[in-house]
């Protein structure tokens, strides 16, 4: 009997969706929010928002392995989301000047590439698994992403870091698909 759509892993990706848009609404609003600790109250909400948002995808997917729950909605909604929320996040934080857009736009080029070779390989009836590489650089993302949130010095040599890594898997997906493209 095959799985429900609406299972635990697949509600956690889509409940990482629905925490995008607070996300930015607490980055919108942090002028109005005050300071405590001197931190900006918006952006200390939109990181721990963001920490949860993260922990979800590491849970989701801890549980469809554990329970073998494997569904074309997770398929689709788990890779979405996660990407809607690192570009999401990461097109504010260019708006809060706090990241350079040329870096977002290498991160989104990479997603674009690597979903294109997805598809083409699903197509063939091959599946791309994520690599040790792709998954490396989602944590490091991640880790950068919520050092930018707290705005704390160091930030951006993680995302540098990240870019390096981004680039990197990138490639690595390319090499590793040349004979789906031939």
């Amino acid at each position: 009997m095959p799985s429900s759509p609406w299972n635990l892993p697949n509600m956690l990706s889509l409940f990482r969706v629905i925490l995008v848009p607070v996300i930015l609404v607490f980055l919108t609003l942090r002028g109005q929010l005050g300071s405590f600790m001197g931190l900006n109250v918006g952006d200390l909400i939109a990181a721990a928002v963001f920490i949860v948002a993260s922990i979800t995808d590491a849970v989701d997917g801890y549980i469809a392995r554990k329970r073998n729950i494997v569904t074309n909605l997770g398929k689709f909604i788990d890779p979405l989301a996660d990407k809607i929320l690192v570009i999401a996040v990461l097109t504010a934080l260019v708006e809060l000047h706090r990241f350079p857009a040329w870096m977002v736009v290498v991160i989104i080029s990479r997603e674009f590439i690597v979903s294109g070779l997805r598809m083409v390989a699903a197509s063939e009836g091959v599946v791309i698994a994520a690599s040790k590489g792709g998954k490396l650089k989602t944590v490091t993302q991640i880790i950068g992403i919520i050092l930018l949130l707290f705005n704390i010095p160091g930030a951006m040599a993680v995302m540098w870091l990240a870019v390096v890594l981004t680039v990197w898997s990138g490639i690595e997906y390319i090499r590793n698909s040349m004979d789906l493209l031939s």
